[in-house]
């Protein structure tokens, strides 16, 4: 009896049928329902601008006061959950625990501490020129 070289193409070629049918489903009900919520959005501006025309000298400051609001809340909310996360990486890096990121801090550090080292040296130099100068100049009096 004959091996089917053509088998594994066959899985494969099923697997991508079931994906491509998967995806298709899951786009057009993603599609209707956006189309569905859409309608919907607009029938409800039609039924509601009546009353927002009526009614926007008291909606307009409530909804911006309400935004404001809301925005603060979700602000205050992202920047607390932030500087939670800075504190726990902060506890770990300081308790040895290595967590992500901290070899590329040691590494700047490192490079940072290089830079401020060779300036120093750069600097003790030149200033050790300057006084081989200063000393050797024929207008310096001693």
């Amino acid at each position: 009896m004959a091996t089917r070289p053509d088998l594994p193409q066959t899985q494969h070629s099923t697997s991508q049928v079931v994906k491509t049918t998967t995806a298709v489903a899951v786009g057009g009900s993603l599609m209707v329902l956006s189309v569905l919520t859409l309608a919907g959005t607009m029938i409800g501006l039609v039924l509601a601008t009546p009353l927002l025309v009526i009614f926007s000298p008291v909606i307009v400051p409530a909804a911006v006061t309400f935004f404001l609001i809301l925005a603060g809340f979700f602000i205050s909310g992202g920047l607390g959950v932030t500087a939670t996360f800075i504190f726990y990486w902060m506890f770990r890096y300081a308790t040895g625990k290595h967590p992500i990121g901290a070899d590329q801090l040691d590494r700047a550090r490192e490079k940072i501490a290089h830079a401020a080292k060779e300036m120093r040296d750069k600097a003790e130099h030149f200033g050790q020129q300057a006084q081989q100068q200063i000393k050797g100049s024929p207008d310096h009096d001693t």
